[in-house]
């Protein structure tokens, strides 16, 4: 058979084809590259040369009244990755070993945090320099890896302030959701609780971009003037109202019992002078990565650091509450100020039970203000039942008990003002008696309060029967030396005439100053008060003791309460740490005191 060739014509032809066709493609191939996706192709060349970096802008501090900081902020690392630049089966593994980061913990972090595939996102803050010398050093064995100078909150640790500043962390997706344009990303940090939560947009300000250019190994090589930096905005600064002298005496005041919570206020215009909550934590361990063990530890600490006392701290408020049931009487002429009812020997008898009074051997027959002085349970045992449940909601509800009251930080509870609706719904229809009046007339019962309330109370009592907002902020200091004041309002009136709050003020006073007083032991020759000692049971431990102070009687400057966890009676505890407190705002000299009290004092 014939073998077929190509004669050297034929095959110079059809290489001259092969090589035609070749150079039609690579044409089309230029023409697709160069033309029809130019666009593209020029936008990911730019995309691999440059990076996109925010730039975090300074947060507002937050000072105390007298412009003593209480948080600041200091420099700290961030090391992040961009998706785009990193290479599979290294970026990751490497960074884990240095950051000591599992690597599945990593991606996740990734994920979260994404903005675009071309800007950082953020996997651990508050790095140590040593990682950032290695990065730095071996930038080439780290592809896509990044690091960020960033400003993290230092809060001071010796006022315990971190039950009103709260702290920040990096926003999850439920609050990125809430906060979808907003000048919020991936990776930011957010308010999570207290004044860094309420005013996260005023503290915050507005990030910054810059525009870096890197070579192909993700070296960077410096800035890119064609692109203009936007720069940041820095936050508001804050001036609370909080004294931080004041703060730090009620530290040491609390520091000797477990638990416990006080609050300051000015009734004059609702500034809160201090507020503490015991135990609590150091708000700074959220400045870094928190250790499991650290926060395995403050989640199953028995005494709850994590609870905020003051705002979500709920409590029957025992004979703290006898001025309000007083007030609703005379107010409902259900009794004059000089009424008495069956003497107290030690309890009232209703139906087949015996409701006690604290004092076993009785206190006899009282009118109005010397039962509050002497704290008789037997004469409001009987002024409850006269008033009814329904009158004692009532009273309850409109001197401000469960009800939040406004305070400017978030998720206040409202406490609990029992009603029919309530008892109802707990026992069933016509399943409980009257007897649970009597508790409620002493405090006692379904009735429970925060700190806040209470307080707010008296700040009326002492205030002609306004009651102001109680605030933490007094004004703000824009970036550009703007200043918005914060204006005293008012919450709500009392429901009593100015006879009842002269009744009641003479009861306050009685409660210190009177021969029989449950607080005698802190009438003083250089300043003024009155106050309330209060017991309320507690069916996990030993009664909580409360104490709730007014100085000068004259014309008051400041409102304080107290209430120690698990610690006996009011007078025998909180009164006397009140006392301390309360020398300390009046500048009482100590060489005025008697040795023990100079031991004791702050």
């Amino acid at each position: 058979m014939e073998k077929f060739q190509l004669s050297s014509s034929e095959r110079r032809t059809s290489l001259l084809i092969i090589i035609a066709l070749m150079m039609m493609g690579i044409s089309i191939g230029l023409f697709k590259l160069q033309i029809l996706q130019h666009s593209e192709l020029y936008s990911q060349s730019e995309n691999n040369r440059i990076r996109v970096m925010p730039i975090i802008p300074k947060r507002g501090r937050i000072f105390d009244r007298h412009g003593n900081i209480i948080v600041d902020n200091r420099p700290s690392y961030t090391v992040s990755i961009i998706p785009a630049e990193e290479i599979k089966g290294v970026t990751v593994q490497k960074l884990s070993e240095l950051i000591k980061m599992d690597t599945t913990e990593i991606r996740k972090r990734i994920k979260r945090n994404l903005v675009s595939h071309y800007q950082p996102a953020s996997i651990k803050r508050d790095v140590s320099f040593e990682i950032i010398a290695v990065l730095e050093e071996q930038s080439g064995s780290f592809p896509g890896v990044t690091y960020q100078q960033e400003l993290v909150r230092k809060y001071k640790s010796d006022i315990a302030g971190e039950v009103f500043t709260g702290y920040v962390g990096e926003i999850s997706p439920e609050e990125l959701k809430k906060t979808w344009g907003e000048n919020y990303r991936p990776g930011s940090l957010i308010g999570k609780k207290g004044l860094e939560k309420q005013y996260d947009g005023k503290l915050r300000g507005y990030e910054g971009t810059q525009y870096i250019e890197v070579s192909a190994f993700g070296e960077i090589i410096g800035e890119i003037n064609e692109n203009e930096v936007v720069p940041p905005l820095p936050g508001s600064d804050l001036f609370l109202t909080i004294d931080a002298g004041l703060q730090r005496a009620c530290v040491a005041a609390l520091d000797t019992f477990c638990c416990g919570t006080i609050i300051a206020i000015d009734p004059r215009n609702g500034e809160v002078l201090a507020l503490l909550s015991n135990p609590g934590y150091d708000a700074n361990i959220f400045s870094s990565v928190i250790p499991e063990s650290l926060w395995n530890e403050i989640r199953n600490d028995t005494t709850h650091p994590l609870l905020n006392r003051p705002l979500n701290g709920l409590y029957p408020p025992g004979s703290t509450t006898k001025f309000i049931i007083l007030g609703a009487g005379l107010e409902e002429r259900l009794i004059r100020q000089n009424s008495t009812f069956d003497p107290c020997l030690g309890g009232y008898q209703f139906g087949n039970r015996f409701f006690g009074c604290w004092n076993a051997e009785g206190h006899g027959i009282v009118e109005g203000v010397e039962a509050i002085e002497v704290s008789c349970d037997t004469y409001f045992y009987q002024l409850g039942l006269k008033l009814g449940l329904d009158g004692l909601n009532k009273y309850f509800a409109l001197c401000g008990l469960g009800k939040v009251t406004g305070i400017d930080l978030p998720l206040e509870s409202r406490g609990l003002n029992p009603d029919k609706k309530y008892y109802d719904n707990r026992y069933g229809i016509k399943k409980w008696t009257r007897g649970i009046i009597l508790n409620l007339a002493i405090g006692q019962g379904e009735l429970l309060v925060n700190i806040i309330q209470l307080a707010q109370f008296y700040c009326g009592m002492v205030n002609n029967g306004t009651v102001y907002h109680p605030h933490l902020v007094k004004k703000v200091i824009g970036p550009d030396d703007t200043e918005i004041l914060s204006e005293p309002s008012i919450s709500f009136k009392l429901p009593f005439s100015k006879e009842t709050i002269d009744v009641l003020l003479e009861g306050l006073r009685a409660t210190v100053e009177g021969n029989d007083g449950t607080a005698r032991s802190l009438k003083n020759d250089y300043y003024s008060l009155g106050g309330k000692t209060g017991t309320s049971e507690n069916p996990h431990g030993e009664n909580h003791s409360w104490f709730v102070g007014v100085a000068p009687l004259e014309n008051p400057q400041i409102v304080i309460a107290a209430i120690v966890e698990n610690s006996g009676h009011g007078s025998e505890v909180a009164a006397p740490m009140i006392g301390k407190i309360l020398n300390y705002f009046f500048e009482v000299p100590l060489d005025t005191m008697t040795v023990t009290d100079k031991e004791e004092q702050i």
